[in-house]
C-alpha cells in the first residue's frame, strides 16, 4: 500500500470516529426530548438542562469537526452532498442553531419568547435534528441522485464539477424507508442514550424512575428500527468498484460481505451491539444500577464505526449515484490530494491530546451528581 492509498484510508478511519462519536454524543439531544416528560416541576427541569447543558456544546463542536473533516479530506463529498442535498443539510443546521439559541437565552433576563418557545427548540434538535442525520446518513448506504463530471472544472463560466439531478435537493432522500428507518433508529436511540445519561447524572428519585421507564419504552422502537435497517442494508446490493479500471457495479450483500471479508468489522460490530443490549438489560433488571451509560455509549461507538467502515474500505462507493452509478464517490475520487492529505495528518496527531482534555474536563462536571439542593431553596441556579 502506497503513501497516498494509505492516508486516504487513514482519513477514512478518522471520518468515521468522527461520526461515532457524533452518534455516541446525541444523548443530549435525546435527553432534551425528555425534558417535560421527565422533568414534572421546574426544579426537576433546571436539573435536566443544567445536566445536559454542559455537555450540548461538546456535540455541537464534533458535528462541526466532522464536517470540517469530510472538506479537508474528501472535498468532493463536501461538495457534492452539502452542495446539492442543501434543503437536507438546511433542516439540520437550522435544528442545531435553534438549539444554541436556546441554551444561550433560556435563562436571560428580559427573555421575552418564555422559556416554553425554548424547550420547543430543543425538542426540535431533539428530534427534527437527529432524524434528519439518520436520513443524511442512510444516503451513503442507499445513493443519491448527482452526476460528477470532473472535466467540468475547465469551464471558465460554469466550472461545477458536481450537479443534482432532482429539483427537490435533498428532500427526495425521504422517500426512501430504509433513510427513514436509520433516521428514526437515531431518534429513539439518542432517547434511550439520555435517559441512561440523566439516570448517572441526577439524583433525584423521582427523575431516576422516570428514566428508568424511558428506557423501556424506547427500547422496542429503537430495536424495530435499527435492525429492519441493518437487515435490510445487509440483504441489498450496495455498490462496489473494480480496484482496476474503477467502474461501477451492484453487488448483492455488498455491505454484509465488507462485514465479513473485513472480520475486525463484524467483531466490533458485534461487541458493540452486546454492549448496548447489556446496557438496556442492566437498567431493566437491575434498579438502581447507574453507570450502563458508558456500557451503551461504548457499544454505540462500536457499531457506529463498523458501519462506516464497511461504507469506505473493501471497495466501496460511499457515497453511491443512483442516477449515474459512475458517478459514485470512493476514498480514491473523492479525496485532497496526497500533499494535503500528509500535512493534515501531522495536524490530526493533536486529536489524543483533545480527547484526553475533554475526557478530564467531561469527568471534573460529572464529579458530582446534580440534585434539587444545588440550586437553593427558591428552585434558582445557573443553567
Amino acid at each position: 500500500m502506497d503513501k497516498f492509498i494509505f492516508l486516504q484510508h487513514y482519513w477514512w478511519f478518522l471520518i468515521s470516529l468522527l461520526a461515532a462519536l457524533l452518534v455516541t454524543l446525541m444523548f443530549v439531544q435525546g435527553g432534551q426530548t425528555l425534558l417535560l416528560k421527565i422533568g414534572r416541576s421546574d426544579i426537576q427541569q433546571k436539573m435536566i438542562l443544567n445536566s445536559l447543558g454542559r455537555k450540548w456544546e461538546i456535540t455541537f463542536t464534533t458535528l462541526v469537526v466532522y464536517g470540517g473533516a469530510f472538506f479537508a479530506s474528501f472535498p468532493l463529498y463536501y461538495s457534492t452532498s452539502f452542495g446539492g442535498a442543501y434543503w437536507l443539510w438546511m433542516i439540520i443546521l437550522f435544528s442545531f442553531i435553534v438549539q444554541a439559541v436556546a441554551y444561550e437565552f433560556m435563562n436571560k433576563p428580559g427573555n421575552f419568547l418564555g422559556k416554553h418557545t425554548y424547550q420547543a427548540f430543543l425538542y426540535i434538535n431533539g428530534i427534527v435534528g437527529v432524524f434528519c442525520i439518520g436520513v443524511a446518513v442512510g444516503t451513503m448506504f442507499t445513493g443519491a441522485p448527482f452526476t460528477v463530471a470532473k472535466g467540468n472544472i475547465t469551464e471558465t463560466f460554469m466550472p461545477v464539477i458536481s450537479t443534482w439531478d432532482t429539483p427537490y435537493h435533498g428532500l427526495e432522500a425521504f422517500l426512501d424507508l430504509r433513510n427513514l428507518l436509520l433516521g428514526a433508529a437515531l431518534v429513539f436511540l439518542a432517547r434511550i442514550g439520555g435517559a441512561m445519561y440523566l439516570i448517572f447524572n441526577i439524583n433525584d428519585q423521582d427523575v431516576v424512575k422516570r428514566c428508568y421507564r424511558s428506557v423501556i419504552v424506547n427500547t422496542i422502537p429503537f430495536l424495530v428500527f435499527f435492525l429492519s435497517f441493518v437487515i435490510w442494508v445487509f440483504l441489498s446490493k450496495g455498490y462496489g468498484f473494480d480496484p482496476q479500471n474503477g467502474a461501477v457495479s451492484l453487488i448483492k450483500y455488498k455491505y454484509f460481505l465488507n462485514m465479513i471479508q473485513l472480520p475486525y468489522l463484524i467483531v466490533m460490530f458485534l461487541v458493540g451491539v452486546v454492549l448496548v443490549l447489556f446496557a438496556i438489560g442492566m437498567t431493566i433488571v437491575k434498579k438502581g444500577y447507574s453507570h450502563a451509560f458508558w456500557y451503551e455509549a461504548a457499544g454505540v461507538l462500536l457499531v457506529v464505526l463498523s458501519l462506516f467502515l464497511a461504507l469506505g474500505y473493501n471497495n466501496t462507493c460511499f457515497y453511491p449515484s443512483n442516477t449515474n452509478p459512475q458517478s459514485s464517490l470512493t476514498i480514491y475520487n473523492s479525496s485532497s490530494s496526497l500533499f494535503t492529505l500528509e500535512v493534515m495528518a501531522y495536524v490530526s496527531l493533536l486529536l489524543p491530546v483533545v480527547i484526553i482534555y475533554g475526557f478530564i474536563a467531561w469527568r471534573a462536571m460529572d464529579k458530582k451528581r446534580i440534585q434539587a439542593s444545588d440550586f437553593g431553596s427558591t428552585g434558582d441556579g445557573n443553567m
